[in-house]
């Protein structure tokens, strides 16, 4: 017998909706009221749509439009699919943004979509959801070549001062991007064009300096997270084995343990 098992969660704002789902029913032709943007994680399914009849694969990613009518169907035994699904309001702020106000709505054109970059974008936003996730996700998937406005390169630096001059504290784009004088999608691209790095990355990238400072002084695991403006103590070993190859307490045994020679004097 066919069957399904789906798993449900929210935005704190409920404005998106996380569905992980995985089934070997054919699904009757529906629709949802929200844009829908999702990854096959495993197997293979056909549907038709008013884009025509697609089929995707793992790793492609699907997308509906709000209204849409849709069906599916596994190729083979079952496929499992992660879907995020967001308000058209949402979607018409993000867009507008992107787009410097020329659009506020917009119709996502394709039903199946094979670029490496907007599937790892989505991943992110799918992991860890922000604000600047879900720019830099329309932003792949819109495809647009847009005419940037002029970047402010001292407001800019501002922004960067403002981070690093209190890492732990909380940073939301529309500050930033209001110390910058541009939209909050021109702030993520020119911040990384001025830093290499994006708002959030730059942000968890100082409080990890400040955390390593912490450690070098002695300060415990726990204590450190949090005067780090980690969220916990898991969330500090996420970020710092992700960039160091290492976690925090081995990082801690290491300053504990080796000791360098002061350099000679003279």
């Amino acid at each position: 017998m066919p069957d399904s098992h789906f798993k449900v969660r929210f935005s704190s704002r409920r404005d998106i909706t996380a569905v992980e789902a995985c089934s070997s029913r054919s699904f009757a032709r529906h629709s949802h009221d929200e844009f829908g943007v999702g990854i096959i994680t495993k197997g293979a399914q056909r549907s038709w749509s008013g884009r025509g009849m697609v089929e995707a694969g793992q790793g492609d990613l699907i997308t509906v439009n709000p209204g849409e009518v849709h069906d599916g169907m596994p190729i083979g035994e079952e496929r499992a699919w992660s879907m995020l699904y967001f308000s058209p309001e949402r979607v018409a702020s993000i867009v507008a943004d992107i787009t410097e106000g020329k659009n506020a709505v917009r119709e996502l054109h394709a039903p199946v979509v094979r670029d490496v970059r907007a599937r790892d974008r989505f991943l992110t936003l799918y992991n860890e959801p922000r604000d600047e996730s879900l720019f830099l996700l329309f932003d792949a998937l819109l495809g647009d070549t847009r005419t940037e406005p002029a970047a402010p390169p001292g407001r800019l630096r501002r922004v960067r001062e403002r981070i690093d001059d209190d890492p732990a504290a909380a940073h939301p784009l529309e500050e930033l991007a209001s110390l910058a004088g541009i939209s909050r999608f021109q702030v993520i691209r020119r911040f990384e064009r001025l830093t290499g790095l994006t708002p959030h990355a730059y942000i968890v990238q100082r409080r990890i300096d400040l955390a390593r400072r912490l450690i070098r002084s002695g300060a415990g695991l726990a204590d450190t997270a949090a005067a780090a403006g980690f969220t916990d103590q898991s969330h500090l070993h996420r970020a710092f084995t992700a960039r160091y190859g290492m976690t925090p307490g081995a990082y801690a045994l290491a300053c504990n343990f080796v000791q360098y020679p002061d350099p000679p004097r003279g």
